[in-house]
């Protein structure tokens, strides 16, 4: 999620940029914890019942990123000792050797060097293909010397970018194409002439009649078949790696979004264009998009940027398809997080058209190393079903766009450079990897590459389908067809099927065979295979509609999808009542409609003559529907629309018609040209919204009247007069009131700014101050912004945050805003941490590095110098849990559990340094967590009340204090509150707990997980 610089979740962009962590930053070099290259398994935390093994390690290998084993058993690794910044041309391929049979490499042989900064590999013909932005090249040894003396470009024009997001990790899919990871260009200021390459169109070189995508392909991922010259974009992205499940489902990952699925493929979304779908992606885990980590990693060093203790560098991802873990390993999907040092693992769930990804391990990861410099980027699934980790060993791993200068020039970017490891992990008791002695698979007859088709092994089934493809031997014909057949092996049914297709002998009654099989992921691929024959086997149709009741969600996904392509009266009857069985599936409302928006009219019918407004998902399928409609900008329908949703004596108990006027306005706010709608109309969804009995009914007019405009100055005028006097009239209802300060915004709010600031109190609502920013923040200058900075310490915190995001909107409020923070007015501590990776990210240079100044700058207070030694003593997490419950738990618990909820819960301080721990017990002043700052309440009573702000309505604020029963507070009772800018913890703490408490305190806190 994305995520993509113009992308619209800015969230994404904020969490690309936690790939700024700096481990080992000053002057000061950390020491490895690995001891000694004899002893690197020494720093491993692995899940019991399995083994680590090192199977290369430098000299032999260094800088490595990818590895490849082929059918003959070699083993080609991709080193990328260039990155971050250097595009000499030290980018190269090695085949490594086991000469003495052990199962551990000792021979390197150069196959290709040359290369700029090449990241990943796969086999193909009798070369390999791999991924050097801005191309992707195909590299073959033609004479046996074991050095390429091919060198062709298949793919160019892909943007050479920030390295961390250049094209990636090929990947042959069951489908027989091959797809590349691919997220686009992303931005950076230091480094344009580097790595400001916005790329061109994406074309086969060798073939210029062949199909071209759009400039950097849109930012989205690739798959092509290099020997049909056929290339598509994806409807999703990937940042480094992705993956697929054993039934082709296409998995994917970003730097803090561990895992998750391209659900809808481009296939289908790109034939309804009025379909708005922003994202084709479902997260999966159920733990957290940005995940919680448990690194064990002794001595790190973080800067502000990281989000210490959550997935900041997610990548490699990859299912477990080797067949050889116990378990419950046998569904688990593997990713890498090398900022925190570990390898995170999964478990996938079914759940409707997409899965759910769990922990196995509450508090714990599959794979942790101490040594800071371990560095797994990438995994592979070998021939022998163990998991590869692909170590690069870096005291360094981030890009320097975000470091400070003192650490670009400190020489410390390649330290550990030309290092680097490649571990076998395997369940425990099973053998070496006696495939470094050599295999015989390139080698195999045409029936035992069939055979190896129903392999538990993906290792061999993806290879002998791919071999038996190459070879295009026909004798195969009849053994696929007897394996399309077996009664016992569903996956070998299922990679016939699909080495029949690519052979182009797959008949229409082995598809109508594979329609009825038990299985249901056979069942779902058989429909896409069915997919691929529709116009010349239109006897498939009656097959697929068979299928309507089918008991498996994921084969009615696909078959709604499928049926798309179809446009009969009974195709038409199957595809709505699939719909209305699963509608409460997000994927599934949006397979229905990717189909021609020519029936987007009726389909609304059917869906509002079974409206159920106690069931939310019936809301946001209308909603899809009328911005179809929208989106489509025929003037007639349009108007019906509005009419219908706006029709007197409607309140909307029904619940769709505000939905169809929201749907309605996204449709044509999402149009380049929006479609201008009547005088008429306009007037229609103006007295809608001062008229209509229904809320959503007046939001939904005044947004489509936002996205439509007003063209008549005279009735614009006359109503937003009205509007004002809504806002002033304080017998109106709250809702009212916030609604008609929106209105205000349909205009150029300027002449009633005296109004509305006057508004941003604490005695006022809450939805009255929020609405209030909103509509000042189209006020052109900074006045406003000024004025607001005067009325800080008596803003609440979700008010803050508000005003905080109007300032982002122009440079000259983020100079207004930045100026206040140098000046101390705003303090750093009251930024939200997103808010802040915005200011250091922008455009601006000189705004950039001044936020940048401003929220780099370190605490220099001296921790009590007693106290260091607490620092330096090895504490009792035992006796430190007694001091915790006695000192602590009047104010913090640790995960939900063990104290009191006043303070922040402490259950992700594990992850910080000692000192860091240390520093905010000492002098909890200096660093008030977000949220969690005192405030002062006066009542018109002249009573005073402190307390933390637990929550806040539209209506009232709830303080709580330690000690004492929350009480909440409605607004007009208040008289003033203003932000102490002190911490609700006492400070004096080192006045009752000893040195060596405080040792076995930390301790505790560094344990607890």
């Amino acid at each position: 999620m994305k995520k993509n610089m113009n992308r619209s979740d800015l969230f994404y962009v904020q969490r690309l940029l936690l790939l700024t962590v700096l481990l080992a930053v000053g002057s000061c070099k950390q020491e490895s914890e690995t001891g000694s290259l004899n002893d690197p398994l020494s720093t491993f935390e692995l899940e019991p019942g399995f083994t680590i093994e090192l199977l290369a390690a430098e000299p032999l290998v260094g800088d490595p990123v990818d590895m490849e084993i082929d059918e003959f058993g070699r083993l080609y690794v991709v080193e990328m000792p260039g990155y971050p910044l250097d595009k000499s041309g030290s980018g190269k391929i090695n085949i490594l050797s086991d000469t003495d049979g052990d199962g551990i490499m000792d021979s390197s042989t150069v196959f290709a060097e040359g290369l700029m900064l090449p990241n990943s590999i796969m086999r193909w013909k009798k070369g390999v293909i791999v991924a050097d932005a801005p191309h992707v090249l195909y590299f073959e040894d033609t004479d046996g010397d074991g050095r390429a003396d091919v060198r062709d470009t298949l793919l160019t024009g892909f943007a050479l970018s920030n390295p961390q997001h250049n094209l990636n990790n090929p990947l042959l899919g069951i489908d027989n194409w091959i797809y590349l990871a691919h997220e686009g260009a992303v931005g950076t200021e230091k480094y344009k002439n580097e790595f400001g390459d916005p790329g061109t169109e994406i074309y086969f070189p060798d073939n210029p009649q062949s199909p071209r995508l759009e400039a950097n392909a849109g930012e989205r991922s690739v798959r092509f078949r290099p020997d049909q010259h056929e290339l598509e974009m994806t409807s999703s992205h990937s940042q480094f790696g992705h993956t697929f499940d054993a039934w082709g489902h296409h998995l994917q990952v970003e730097n803090w979004n561990h895992i998750y699925q391209e659900v809808i493929g481009e296939t289908y979304l790109k034939r309804n264009r009025d379909l708005l779908v922003s994202d084709a992606t479902q997260p999966l885990p159920d733990h957290g998009q940005s995940a919680e980590v448990f690194p064990i990693t002794q001595n790190p060093q973080h800067q502000l940027l990281t989000d210490v203790g959550f997935m900041t560098s997610a990548c490699g991802l990859t299912a477990y398809l080797g067949g050889a873990f116990p378990d419950p390993y046998k569904d688990v999907v593997f990713v890498a997080e090398p900022v925190s040092n570990l390898v995170h693992v999964d478990q996938l769930k079914d759940k409707g058209a997409s899965f759910t990804a769990s922990r196995l391990k509450p508090y714990k990861e599959f794979l942790a190393s101490t040594d800071a410099r371990f560095r797994p980027v990438n995994m592979y699934i070998g021939p022998d079903g163990a998991l590869y980790v692909v170590d690069y060993y870096r005291l360094i791993i981030e890009h320097p766009e975000w470091m400070s200068e003192e650490v670009v020039n400190s020489g410390q970017l390649y330290e550990d450079s030309n290092k680097g490891r490649i571990y076998r992990i395997t369940a425990n008791n099973l053998p070496g990897a006696e495939w470094t002695k050599g295999l015989k698979l390139g080698d195999a007859t045409v029936e035992e590459l069939v055979k190896h088709l129903a392999n538990p092994n993906s290792w061999w089934r993806m290879n002998a389908q791919r071999l038996l493809i190459d070879r295009a031997d026909l004798a195969a014909v009849p053994l696929l067809a007897e394996m399309a057949n077996h009664p016992s092996q569903p996956l070998g049914r299922l990679h016939a099927l699909w080495t029949l297709e690519a052979m182009g002998v797959l008949q229409t009654g082995q598809i109508q065979k594979a329609l009825t099989d038990p299985v249901a992921g056979v069942r779902e691929n058989a429909i896409r295979l069915a997919e691929l024959h529709l116009t010349k086997d239109p006897q498939l149709t009656k097959a697929l509609l068979a299928l309507q009741k089918d008991p498996d969600p994921k084969v009615r996904f696909q078959l709604i999808l499928t049926l798309g392509f179809l446009d009969t009266e009974e195709v038409s009857k199957v595809r709505h009542a699939l719909l209305l069985q699963d509608v409460q599936d997000e994927w599934v409302q949006i397979a229905a409609l990717t189909a021609s928006s020519s029936q987007a009219s009726s389909l609304l019918s059917v869906v509002l003559q079974n409206f159920n407004k106690d069931i939310p998902a019936y809301a946001s399928l209308v909603r899809r529907l009328t911005s179809m409609i929208g989106a489509a900008g025929e003037s007639k329908s349009i108007s019906q629309l509005i009419r219908s949703a706006t029709a007197t004596g409607k309140d909307d108990a029904s619940g769709w018609q505000g939905q169809a006027l929201e749907g309605l306005a996204q449709g044509l706010e999402n149009k380049k040209m929006p479609a201008a709608i009547s005088d008429a109309d306009s007037k229609i969804l103006i007295n809608s919204f001062f008229d209509h009995v229904s809320p959503s009914v007046r939001r939904a007019a005044m947004h489509l009247l936002k996205v439509t405009g007003i063209k008549n100055e005279t009735v614009a005028k006359g109503a937003i007069e009205k509007a004002a006097a809504i806002v002033k009239d304080q017998n109106q209802s709250e809702d009212k009131r916030a609604e008609a300060i929106d209105f205000i915004s349909l205009r150029d709010p300027s002449p009633y700014a005296p109004l509305l600031t006057k508004l941003i109190t604490p005695t006022e609502a809450l939805s009255i101050q929020l609405a209030s920013l909103r509509t000042l923040s189209g006020v052109r200058d900074t006045s406003v912004s000024r004025f607001i900075l005067t009325q800080w310490p008596v803003l609440t915190p979700e008010v803050r945050d508000a005003t905080v995001k109007s300032f982002l909107l122009s440079d000259q409020r983020m100079s207004v805003l930045l100026d206040a923070i140098e000046q101390r007015t705003i303090q750093t501590s009251e930024i939200s941490w997103h808010r802040k990776v915005t200011l250091m990210n922008q455009s601006n240079d000189i705004l950039r590095k001044k936020a940048i100044v401003l929220f780099t700058e370190n605490n220099n207070n001296e921790v009590n110098a007693a106290y260091k030694k607490a620092l330096e003593l090895k504490g009792d997490g035992v006796a430190g849990q007694l001091i915790y419950q006695k000192q602590c738990a009047l104010c913090h618990q640790i995960r939900g559990k063990g104290g009191v909820t006043l303070g922040p819960d402490l259950g992700t301080v594990h992850n910080w340094s000692k000192e860091a721990i240390l520093a905010n017990i000492l002098a909890p002043n200096q660093s008030i967590s977000s949220g969690y700052d005192l405030w002062n309440v006066t009542l018109n009573s002249g009573e005073s009340i402190q307390g933390l702000i637990a929550s806040e309505t539209p209506g009232a604020i709830t303080l709580r204090n330690s000690g004492s029963p929350e009480k909440t507070i409605r607004r007009q009772d208040i008289k003033s509150i203003k932000a102490l800018t002190m911490s609700a913890m006492p400070s004096g703490l080192d006045k009752l707990i000893s040195v060596e408490e405080m040792a076995d305190l930390l301790a505790y806190l560094k344990e607890n997980k």
